[in-house]
C-alpha cells in the first residue's frame, strides 16, 4: 500500500523533489527505535519518506527492506533511496519488493526484523492521478488497483456484482448507513465506467446529511477501494505472522487511517499482550498534532500503534 501524504515538496535522496510529506514521521521512527546492527522492513515503503529517514539512522552495511504493491511508488522510492554523495560511505543495503505486505511471511525468515513499519494511506501518487481511479475529484476509468497486475477492478465490482453484494460491501467496509439506496441507483445506472459518472449516481442518490462535510461518495469509494486490494484481509495477515517476523525486542508501528483499520490493530496488539507476545508501547493511539494537521490536512485522520515483541 502507499503512504497517507500531503503534496508538499519534499526533497529526494539527490534532492529530487518527491511531492509528498510522510504522516506522523517522528513519531513512526522513535517507536521503531532504529539501532545500527538492525534489518527494517518497511511493510508499504509508498514514495520511501519514511524509508529515508530510517536508512539515515540505519547506517552501513545493515539493511532495509521496503515492500509495496505499486510498481510507480517502488520506481520513486528506488530513486528517492540512493545515498546523497556525503551519506554514500555509510548507507544501508536497500532492498525494494513488488509485492503485497501479506507475502511477507513467505519472502523472509523467522526472527529476521528488528523493526516493522506499516502506513496504511493512499499516496499522493495514487490520488492525484486520475487514470488510476482511486479519486472521485477527477474523470477517470474504475480501476482502483494499487497492483496494476491484479485481476479485479473497481469497474467490475460496481458493474458485476449483484445489489445485494453491492450494499453488503457498501456498508460493511464504507460504513455507509445509506448502502442500499446507493446500491440500488449504481444497479439501475449501469453500465458505469468512469469515477465521475459513479460520483454523480452516489451523489443522486444520497444527499450529504448535515451536518456531514465530507462527499457523499467518499464512503462508497473507500470500500470499493478496500474490496479491490483486498485490504483489511492482507492486514490481518500481516497482524498474524508479523510476531514471527519480529525478533525479541523488535518493534511494530502501524499507521491507519479509517477506524475499520484501527480496530483490527488495536483488537491484535491487544491479544498478542494478552498472549505475552507484545508489550504495549501506546495505551492509545498517537495522533497528528495541530501544527502536522495544518501542514497536511489528509494527515488528520492518522493513527499510530505500536509494540515490542517480547
Amino acid at each position: 500500500m502507499g503512504k497517507g501524504l500531503s503534496d508538499t515538496p519534499e526533497r529526494g535522496g539527490h534532492g529530487e523533489e518527491v511531492g509528498h510529506v510522510p504522516v506522523l514521521l517522528k513519531e513512526a521512527i522513535d517507536f521503531l527505535a532504529v539501532r545500527r546492527g538492525g534489518t527494517y522492513i518497511d511493510a508499504t515503503v509508498g514514495l520511501g519518506g519514511h524509508s529515508y529517514e530510517i536508512a539515515k539512522r540505519l547506517g552501513a552495511p545493515e539493511h532495509l527492506i521496503g515492500v509495496d504493491k505499486d510498481p510507480a511508488a517502488l520506481e520513486i522510492a528506488r530513486t528517492r533511496l540512493r545515498p546523497t554523495p556525503e551519506l554514500e560511505g555509510d548507507w544501508p543495503q536497500v532492498t525494494l519488493v513488488h509485492g503485497s505486505f501479506a507475502e511477507i511471511e513467505k519472502r523472509f525468515g523467522a526472527a529476521s526484523a528488528d523493526g516493522l513499519l506499516v502506513d496504511l494511506g493512499l499516496s499522493s501518487l495514487q490520488l492525484g492521478n486520475a487514470t488510476r481511479g482511486f479519486s472521485f475529484q477527477a474523470e477517470g476509468p474504475l480501476d482502483m488497483r494499487m497492483n496494476p497486475q491484479s485481476e479485479l477492478t473497481a469497474d467490475q465490482v460496481v458493474n458485476q456484482f449483484d445489489e445485494r453484494e453491492l450494499a453488503d460491501l457498501i456498508y460493511e467496509f464504507g460504513e455507509e448507513r445509506r448502502s442500499r439506496r446507493i446500491a440500488r441507483a449504481i444497479v439501475r445506472s449501469r453500465p458505469i465506467r468512469t469515477t465521475a459518472q459513479l460520483a454523480a449516481v452516489i451523489s443522486a442518490a444520497a444527499r450529504p446529511m448535515k451536518p456531514e462535510r465530507i462527499h457523499p461518495a467518499t464512503r462508497t469509494f473507500q470500500a470499493l477501494r478496500i474490496v479491490v486490494n483486498r485490504e483489511l484481509d492482507d492486514l490481518r495477515d500481516l497482524l498474524s505472522f508479523a510476531p514471527q517476523v519480529l525478533k525479541p525486542g523488535g518493534r511494530l508501528v502501524v499507521v491507519s487511517f479509517h477506524s475499520l483499520e484501527d480496530r483490527i490493530v488495536k483488537d491484535a496488539l491487544r491479544e498478542g499482550m494478552k498472549l505475552g507476545i507484545y508489550n504495549l508501547l501506546t495505551k492509545k493511539p498517537v495522533t497528528p498534532g495541530r501544527e502536522e494537521i495544518q501542514r497536511n490536512p489528509r494527515s488528520r485522520s492518522a493513527k499510530l500503534r505500536a509494540a515490542e515483541r517480547v
